[in-house]
């Protein structure tokens, strides 16, 4: 699966979590830079990332994740 198909699938999946149908994805995204993102919503977000891509993450890949950039990463290596 290319880049930019990891990032339009992650996109859906962010605009579902937080209801947000406006909300842009970029590589650069943090958890800072979205109203609502919490703890409760950062591990709803993985649950439904995993859930899409039928992947699951292990803890330090988690960890790595500082921005969409770090989980387009991830994802595409598991994929």
């Amino acid at each position: 699966m290319e880049k930019l198909d990891i990032i339009e699938k992650l996109a859906t999946i962010f605009r579902t979590v937080f209801k947000k149908e406006s909300l842009i994805i970029t590589e650069d995204l943090t958890a800072n830079d979205v109203e609502g993102w919490d703890s409760l919503t950062h591990m709803l977000l993985i649950a439904e990332i995993e859930n899409v891509f039928s992947i699951k993450f292990k803890l330090k890949e988690l960890n790595k994740m500082k921005n969409v950039g770090d989980m387009v990463a991830i994802i595409s290596s598991k994929l």
